[in-house]
């Protein structure tokens, strides 16, 4: 069992209770409508946060759709502020038989219940744009994270200029109802790696057509 600690009393603000409410609708529908658009990107996500060890935190699990692509040997756990999308998740886990998967619990990734340098990597889908402070969840994912290991992060990152930035600013409305920020760009995060001490691997472009990128970054070891 991984050594946790609990996390801080009044953990859920006012944002994080609005989102709880907004999974508990989406939950129903959520793989229908994003499966086969993220699966590609999913996968390259898991694949890269493997590659540096069995031990993984999926950061925002949600309703389990990329529980399956982990390696065997793995050992999984996802978290997930949404108690309504972690029971699909668990009936994934039952249903298929991924014992890999070693733990689903509520939890707010910008206070994670776990002890210092508890896994090899985290990864977090199409999260960091969504939590109310990015760089509070980050700082979390690098707590956890043993040294030598990697953070990785499969998401949308508005482009800083260029055709694609003109597009994004006029589809934006349309993201922002499916929970996709183009405001939102990759340089926030590499400033942020700059300041911690973590090394920032780079960005690499996804399907579709490059809309979702790989973004990988090493914490010091």
């Amino acid at each position: 069992m991984l050594s946790e600690r609990v996390p801080e009393a009044n953990a859920a603000g006012p944002s994080t209770a609005l989102m709880r409410k907004a999974y508990a609708r989406w939950a129903p529908v959520y793989d229908v409508v994003y499966d086969k658009l993220t699966e590609p990107a999913a996968r390259a996500a898991v694949e890269a946060a493997a590659e540096h060890g069995p031990r993984v935190l999926e950061a925002g699990v949600g309703t389990g759709l990329s529980l399956g692509y982990y390696p065997k040997g793995s050992f999984v756990c996802g978290v997930d502020l949404s108690e309504d999308m972690l029971k699909r998740a668990r009936n994934k886990v039952r249903r298929r038989g991924l014992t890999h998967v070693r733990g689903l619990q509520v939890m707010d990734v910008c206070r994670l219940g776990y002890a210092d340098n508890s896994f090899d990597a985290v990864v977090a889908q199409f999260l960091i744009t969504l939590v109310p402070d990015p760089e509070a969840a980050l700082s979390e994912f690098l707590r956890v994270v043993r040294p030598g290991g990697g953070i990785v992060l499969a998401n949308h990152f508005g482009q800083t200029d260029g055709p694609m930035a003109r597009v994004e600013e006029i589809v934006a409305p349309l993201c922002t109802k499916i929970g996709w920020s183009s405001d939102f760009k990759s340089t926030r995060i590499e400033a942020w790696a700059r300041r911690n001490g973590v090394e920032f691997s780079g960005v690499a472009p996804t399907f579709p057509g490059g809309f979702f990128k790989i973004l990988r970054m090493r914490k010091a070891g």
